[in-house]
């Protein structure tokens, strides 16, 4: 899928790897970018001369995501990038919390993906591409219902992908590891910028990659997931 002249839809796109993509795209030679966030007052937009139009969507509420559709009738490529991080082990995580986690992570991407395929199809195909994570493969304790959304979602975009691809639909999963951004703040690890993921995620895009791993880490971890799944789940628990 070309992003020169292509048009672009990007879920919380006000800030982390959201706000990133909407900057790569544009650098990208992106015609025109939805940037959609839960609220568009605070969006940092970047300067660069590209059509970018903040657009009001929570992906937890059905009646923002309809009229996101309506107004974004031209899109061709969807970021389903919204996401929420919490931290807690799985006997402590509240039930209400992890319901919560899953409304946006797993459920949230799933509404994205049903209202806009219509539309991609119409517009004579496209593609979505769903912000998963490493811990979608294996589970640290610490981030028990955040693991669970993303392993969820994940599974789902497998299905997704069989579902669409004769719409002439791609569905691209991206999978980064640790990530400079709020959400991990508090986190002491080595990090990538988000500027250099969402690079690579559109690098993923342009040459019809179906599974992107982003960053120095995710590469690593999944070459070695692959060799031996079972070590890096006992690694990962341990941490």
């Amino acid at each position: 899928m070309k992003i020169e002249n292509s048009i672009a839809l990007v879920t919380g796109s006000n800030r982390g790897v959201g706000k990133s993509l909407v900057a790569a795209l544009a650098n990208a030679g992106c015609k025109k970018i939805y940037a959609a966030a839960r609220q568009t007052n605070n969006l940092e937009l970047p300067d660069t001369g590209v059509e970018i139009i903040p657009l009001t969507l929570d992906v937890t509420k059905q009646e923002t995501l309809e009229n996101a559709a309506k107004l974004a009738s031209d899109v061709q490529i969807i970021f389903n990038n919204a996401g929420v991080l919490e931290f807690g082990d799985i006997l402590e995580t509240p039930e209400q919390n992890l319901r919560s986690i899953l409304d946006t992570n797993f459920f949230g991407k799933v509404a994205v993906a049903k209202t806009f395929a219509p539309v991609l199809e119409a517009n004579g195909g496209g593609t979505i591409v769903n912000t998963l994570t490493l811990l979608s493969l294996a589970s640290m304790p610490g981030f028990a219902a955040y693991n669970a959304s993303k392993a969820a979602a994940w599974s789902m975009s497998l299905s997704l992908r069989a579902s669409l691809q004769p719409k002439n639909i791609q569905v691209v999963n991206a999978f980064p590891g640790a990530i400079d951004t709020d959400m991990l703040a508090s986190v002491e690890m080595d990090k990538t910028s988000p500027d250099d993921v969402a690079k690579e995620i559109l690098h993923a895009v342009q040459n019809n990659q179906e599974d992107v791993f982003p960053d120095p880490m995710s590469k690593q971890v999944y070459e070695a997931w692959r060799q031996d799944h079972k070590a890096v789940e006992k690694q990962f628990a341990s941490m």
